[in-house]
C-alpha cells in the first residue's frame, strides 16, 4: 500500500473532482443537509458580530448559497458576492443583491475589492497553503470589517469509544486526506493564524450538532460516506460492510457519538489611521 493510500501524505486531488462532484446526483442535497445542521449557528454568529443593513459581504466557497441568501433575506445586507469554483447551485436560485462569481480562491487575486464581511465555511480544510490563504482572505477585509472562518474539528480521537461511527469517521478523514488533501488537524490554530494575519479582537467558538436518527447532520454524514466510500476503503481501515453498518448505526437509537464540531473564528481588520500633516 502506498503512503498516500495509508493517509501518510496529502493527496493532490481536488474537492469537487476526485470526490463530491457537483454533477453527481444528490450532491446539492448533501450540501443542504449540512446547511440545515449549521446555518442557524452561522447566522447567529454573523448577526451577533453586527452584520446587517449596509454591509457588502463576500461568501467564499458558497456552495448552494444558503448563507448568502439568508444574509440578504434575514440580515438585510446590501449585497453578497458568492464565490465558488462551480456555481451551478448558486445560479439555480438567483435573488436580488446576490452576485455570483466563478473563481478559485486559491489563485492569486482571485477576487477584486474589499468587503466589511469575508466569510468562508468548510473551505480551507480542503485546500493547501492554508496560512497563505488566510492572509489573502484577511487582505480582502475592509478596514473595520471582520473575517469569519469555520471548519471542522475531528472529535473521533484515539481516546473516543470504538463504535461503527467512529471507525468510519477515522477512515473518512484519512481517506479524504490521501485523496484530496483534506486536513482538519491544523484547524485549532485558526485563532493564532488570524492574529498573524494582522486581525484584532480574535475569538472562537465550537458547535457540535447532535447525532439523532434522521437528523440533517446524520443524513449529511451518511451521504458523505457514500460519496467518499472508495477513498475510505483504500485506507484499509474499513470495508463495505463497516460503512453500511455505520449508516445503520446513525439511524438507530443505539447511536451514541459526537459529530465533528464546527470551529468558528473571527477577527477584525484595524481601522486605517490617517496621518496628520506635519
Amino acid at each position: 500500500m502506498s503512503a498516500a493510500a495509508r493517509g501518510d501524505a496529502p493527496g493532490d486531488g481536488r474537492y469537487g473532482e476526485a470526490v463530491f462532484r457537483p454533477e453527481q446526483a444528490g450532491e446539492g442535497e448533501r450540501i443542504d443537509f449540512g446547511a440545515l445542521a449549521y446555518d442557524d449557528i452561522t447566522m447567529a454568529r454573523l448577526r451577533a458580530l453586527g452584520v446587517g443593513p449596509g454591509w457588502r459581504c463576500l461568501d467564499v466557497g458558497a456552495g448552494t448559497g444558503t448563507v448568502s441568501r439568508r444574509l440578504l433575506e434575514e440580515a438585510g445586507v446590501t449585497s453578497v458576492l458568492a464565490v465558488d469554483r462551480d456555481v451551478r447551485f448558486l445560479c439555480a436560485r438567483p435573488v436580488p443583491g446576490l452576485d455570483v462569481m466563478q473563481a478559485d480562491i486559491s489563485a492569486p487575486d482571485a477576487v477584486p475589492g474589499r468587503f466589511p464581511l469575508v466569510h468562508a465555511r468548510f473551505v480551507l480544510m480542503h485546500l493547501a497553503e492554508r496560512d497563505r490563504l488566510i492572509t489573502a482572505l484577511a487582505e480582502l477585509v475592509a478596514p473595520g470589517g471582520v473575517l469569519v472562518l469555520s471548519d471542522a474539528i475531528d472529535l473521533t480521537s484515539d481516546r473516543a469509544p470504538d463504535t461503527p461511527y467512529s471507525a468510519v469517521m477515522r477512515a473518512m478523514w484519512q481517506g479524504l486526506r490521501a485523496t484530496i488533501g483534506t486536513d482538519v488537524s491544523w484547524v485549532q490554530s485558526y485563532p493564532q493564524l488570524l492574529r498573524g494575519a494582522g486581525l484584532d479582537s480574535v475569538a472562537a467558538e465550537i458547535h457540535v450538532p447532535p447525532l439523532l436518527p434522521g437528523s440533517p447532520i446524520s443524513r449529511f454524514w451518511a451521504d458523505t460516506w457514500e460519496r467518499s466510500r472508495a477513498a475510505m476503503l483504500a485506507t484499509g481501515l474499513v470495508d463495505d460492510g463497516a460503512v453500511d453498518e455505520a449508516v445503520r448505526y446513525l439511524d438507530s437509537d443505539e447511536c451514541a457519538a459526537l459529530s465533528a464540531g464546527m470551529l468558528t473564528v473571527w477577527g477584525w481588520k484595524p481601522e486605517e489611521v490617517e496621518e496628520r500633516p506635519r
